[in-house]
């Protein structure tokens, strides 16, 4: 992958749920390369709402169904989609906090109606909760009990801070955060598995060093890294 030192910056607009494990293999990346990648980390309302605005970046890595909309406006290269990884939904509490049972959907249900406050995120895994919620027959129960983080904040920093007894989000975006105890994924049941994906701008200004990161991304080597924090490969 090397490239001489005089190689551009490659412009990345990213979710955060790929944040941890990619903030990892991106120096290894740049030092093979010789190119300098600069992500804005943005949440999927946000993504939406940047492309639209008209901004421009090289490569663009967002929940599937995110993408597959960009690509159907025209802002990204159709050919170019390739997914990444995938992600659950998980649960967390407040550190030293008891874990809740959250083993089956019926323990899960009685856990949200017990439960004094429940955070969700604005994200794919919020989408899948209010989903849920409704589906339980509990959303109206527990609405005055709910709170939803603004796009590209995570529930987390509403668990360390005790806004929420519970909270529920991607599972990469839990399990390395302080001040909380991750409790796991969501039973089978009720699960919802988000593919994130990637693709290039239609006027991005370095489509090849963009292909090239996707490459490495999706590359045997990347894949523990990938696990560690929280994600599977496609």
């Amino acid at each position: 992958m090397a490239h001489d030192a005089t190689a551009a910056e490659l412009k990345v607009l990213a979710s955060p749920a790929s944040r941890e494990a990619y903030s990892e293999l991106l120096p290894p990346f740049e030092g093979a390369t010789g190119y300098k990648v600069a992500v804005t980390w943005s949440g999927t309302q946000n993504i939406r709402k940047q492309i639209t605005a008209g901004e421009v970046y090289d490569l663009v890595i967002a929940a599937r169904s995110e993408l597959d909309e960009l690509v159907t406006r025209g802002a990204i290269v159709p050919q170019s989609r390739v997914d990444l990884m995938k992600s659950a939904v998980g649960a967390a509490v407040r550190a030293g906090a008891l874990k809740p049972d959250i083993v089956s959907g019926a323990t899960l249900k009685k856990t949200l109606l017990a439960a004094r406050s429940i955070g969700y995120s604005s994200g794919p895994s919020g989408a899948h909760m209010a989903e849920l919620f409704e589906r339980m027959g509990i959303a109206d129960k527990i609405k005055a009990k709910v709170k939803q983080t603004p796009a590209g904040m995570r529930v987390a920093s509403l668990i360390a801070s005790g806004e929420v007894e519970i909270g529920f989000q991607q599972v990469s975006e839990l399990v390395t955060e302080r001040g909380i105890d991750y409790i796991g994924r969501l039973p089978a049941e009720v699960q919802n598995i988000t593919v994130f994906a990637a693709g290039i701008h239609r006027q991005a200004r370095e489509p090849q060093a963009a292909q090239e990161l996707v490459k490495y991304f999706i590359s045997p080597a990347s894949v523990s890294v990938i696990i560690k924090h929280g994600l599977e490969p496609p």
